[in-house]
């Protein structure tokens, strides 16, 4: 596996950053690729996103971490959701015009805020193959009522959702109702996992783990999603 950083441009004026992990054997158009984005309060280096993105890649995928405008600035507040829909935006059609990349199955994702973008671009009409929600931000925390969920009906897409049985932004009974609606959803819970997958130590379980566990799932779901 070897790993290539790079600066995208967007239609803003700007660039953002990204770290492309090609996996040992790579063949343009054939390979998989995922691209990730990261959550809300973190940017791309976050160990949870970075230990998927580098997994999938030792599983013989291509993937893409990147970050929004607001972390590349140095700045906290995440930007409106129209500037994080075009940066993301970007990301896809800078991969997707690549002559060493071009993949033909591109899945799209991210950790809680960056997955709901990826989410609003694929009910928006992105062309993908899948879509891979790394802790779905479902509600605000404490804030059940206020569900994100009226655009996901639109998505044609097979859909896999990871989700901790602790999530505060998350409840699993108003998740597993939600996606009851949605044919083409897959969930995985995480047990013991909160917002971020983190677990209890009364569980004996590290973070690598729950790593492993999650690539472990999602290699074998976008296999299935190549092979058809």
């Amino acid at each position: 596996m070897r790993k290539e950083r790079r600066a995208i441009d967007w239609d803003k004026g700007g660039s953002v950053s990204a770290v492309i992990a090609y996996p040992q054997r790579h063949r343009p158009g054939v390979t998989p690729t995922v691209v990730l984005a990261h959550g809300a309060g973190n940017d791309m280096n976050n160990a949870l996103l970075s230990g998927v993105h580098q997994g999938l890649a030792e599983r013989g995928l291509v993937a893409v971490k990147f970050n929004f405008p607001y972390t590349e600035q140095g700045r906290r507040a995440p930007d409106r959701a129209p500037v994080l829909e075009a940066c993301y935006r970007a990301v896809i059609d800078t991969i997707r015009a690549d002559p060493t990349l071009v993949p033909q199955t591109l899945i799209i994702g991210g950790k809680s805020m960056g997955g709901r973008m990826a989410s609003h671009l694929a009910a928006q009409g992105v062309a993908v193959a899948g879509l891979l929600f790394l802790g779905y931000p479902l509600h605000p925390a404490g804030q059940p009522d206020k569900l994100r969920v009226a655009h996901l009906g639109a998505i044609m897409a097979p859909m896999l959702f990871f989700a901790g049985t602790r999530d505060a932004l998350c409840s699993l009974d108003l998740l597993r109702a939600a996606l009851a609606k949605l044919p083409r959803a897959t969930l995985h819970v995480i047990e013991g996992g909160d917002h971020s997958f983190a677990l209890p130590r009364r569980m004996q379980r590290s973070a690598q783990e729950v790593v492993d566990e999650i690539v472990g799932a999602s290699a074998d779901w976008i296999a299935q999603i190549a092979r058809r």
